[in-house]
């Protein structure tokens, strides 16, 4: 059984889709694949992960980083899987060449572009992160102009991220760091000095 939603977002309509335990489809109305992997019976009901996933697109129109994303259960080939979890590693507001995902996956990028275009879930897994080589924004399923608008919100929201932290040391004292330090974040300073980068770390809230 398939449990559908919709959700309004400032990109015209989404449609969500589950199992009841699992997020399993996320596609902009209209978009190519749509729907691919809703198998019925289907029924338009609440059920957790559409809410969860609702909660998470709210966040992210918003302009913040969603702080969590609802369980997935993403069906497709062991390939296609293989380049879905490398995207989700793709932080918020950066991108990643088809070039450098199938060096990754060890496929060619042709196969890549194929296997991110099918992605079942857009933006929770975020297949308009990837780019050409030259980082021109080629192929989305959900249309380019979405996929613009959508950089855009992330680039511009991660300028204005501000967290509570508190400076415990210059990038060059890292190595005395613990662990949890130096897997923290990085605060850059707008003038991009290597000497005013600091590693933060979150206060407790």
């Amino acid at each position: 059984m398939t449990y559908i939603g919709q959700y309004d977002s400032p990109l015209g309509k989404i449609t969500l889709a589950c199992d009841g335990q699992n997020l399993t489809g996320l596609w902009f109305d209209g978009q190519k694949y749509f729907g691919s992997t809703i198998t019925p019976p289907v029924i338009y009901a609440d059920a957790p992960p559409l809410d969860a996933a609702a909660q998470w697109l709210d966040e992210y129109f918003s302009g913040r980083i969603p702080s969590c994303a609802p369980p997935l259960k993403l069906a497709g080939t062991p390939f296609m899987l293989k380049v879905w979890e490398f995207l989700r590693t793709v932080p918020y507001g950066k991108t990643v060449t088809y070039k450098e995902i199938a060096e990754a996956v060890g496929s060619a990028p042709r196969a890549v572009g194929g296997a991110v275009a099918r992605n079942p879930v857009s933006l929770i897994v975020p297949c308009h992160r990837a780019v050409g080589a030259d980082g021109s924004l080629t192929g989305y399923a959900g249309g380019l102009s979405r996929k613009e608008f959508l950089l855009t919100l992330e680039k511009n929201a991660a300028k204005k991220i501000i967290l509570p932290f508190r400076r415990i040391g210059r990038r060059k004292d890292s190595r005395k760091l613990s662990a949890a330090h130096r897997a923290a974040l990085f605060f850059v300073n707008r003038q991009k000095s290597v000497d005013k980068i600091f590693i933060c770390e979150y206060n407790a809230l």
